[in-house]
């Protein structure tokens, strides 16, 4: 499936449930990867996971919805999901915790 004039958007996807200690960090960035989005992810000091994705529109939505079935040792209690202004760097990487 082309891309090829799909909007790009940006997205700021705040996980909170059982999602640190268990790959989600490492899962999130295999599956932007997969889906070519550009963006970070990294740990929050409250035990959540926060994200920045930027690609189509399409590509993001797709990633959301992965983040909402989550990895599978997490357990995935709610996603919160804003609009972002989405300047990134290519590729997807981890950052450090917050």
């Amino acid at each position: 499936m082309s891309d090829a004039g799909e909007t790009r958007v940006a997205r700021r996807i705040h996980v909170r449930g059982k999602v640190q200690g268990v790959c989600f960090r490492a899962w999130t960035i295999e599956q932007a990867t997969e889906l070519g989005l550009d963006g970070w992810v990294r740990n929050r000091e409250d035990g959540s996971v926060e994200a920045v994705a930027v690609g189509a529109a399409g590509k993001v939505e797709e990633l959301i919805a992965r983040c909402r079935r989550g990895s599978p040792d997490s357990r995935v209690d709610g996603v919160i999901v804003e609009e972002t202004p989405g300047i990134v760097a290519r590729g997807f990487s981890q950052k450090a915790t917050v």
